[in-house]
């Protein structure tokens, strides 16, 4: 089990892919840089391509040795053995799902809302996912999350994630806020050379290391 008091790093979200070996090339070329989490977010795909894209993910991930979150979809997550399952506001009812599945790391979505966090928390939340913080091109958001929900969510004693627009060049702002993990899908997989953005971000992990 990913010990989530340990979560610090980069969060790789897995981008849209025509195909599933495209998909699987991207992922393969990002993988050395070790990120903290990789998550599979696949919207457009049925049940059953989202279950071989998933188990072939599991095993490029275990193979790097970086921890597979599964967006959605906790059974699915249960199912193939990935570390964790992230979870939106319509993705089932959290306490139940960490009742019926309490091995799993369990993220959530909180968007800009600090009442959604606090419950979150309570409920058997691993980690609190905020945003959009910046304007985002991957999915439509309504919602604008803000550093201050960073800092005051420390209280709940979790890992916090920033999501949403983040880039190597606007991180450093969040970083200072307190979020432990950056959320990321554009800024390295669309990169002339992703692996080497991915260790951008780390770079920036380790500079403010000593200031946590």
């Amino acid at each position: 089990m990913t010990s989530a008091s340990a979560l610090r790093g980069l969060y790789l979200i897995t981008p849209d892919a025509d195909d599933s070996g495209h998909l699987l090339e991207r992922v393969t070329a990002v993988l050395p840089a070790r990120p903290a989490l990789l998550q599979y977010r696949n919207k457009r795909a049925d049940v059953q391509r989202r279950r071989r894209e998933a188990l072939a993910l599991k095993t490029l991930c275990d193979a790097a040795g970086v921890p597979l979150v599964v967006n959605d979809d906790w059974r699915l997550a249960l199912d193939i053995g990935a570390a964790g399952a992230h979870l939106g506001e319509d993705d089932g009812d959290l306490a139940a799902v960490r009742r019926a599945a309490p091995t799993l790391l369990l993220g959530a979505s909180c968007y800009d809302d600090p009442a959604r966090a606090a419950a979150a928390a309570r409920d058997g939340a691993s980690y609190l996912a905020f945003g959009a913080f910046f304007p985002t091109r991957t999915k439509a958001t309504t919602r604008r999350a803000t550093p201050a929900l960073l800092r005051d969510a420390a209280a709940h004693g979790l890992p916090r994630v920033a999501i949403g627009g983040i880039t190597s060049d606007n991180a450093s702002l969040l970083l200072a806020a307190g979020a432990d993990l950056l959320a990321v899908v554009s800024a390295v997989f669309d990169a002339p050379d992703p692996c080497a953005a991915a260790q951008r971000f780390a770079a920036l992990f380790a500079l403010t290391s000593g200031t946590r």
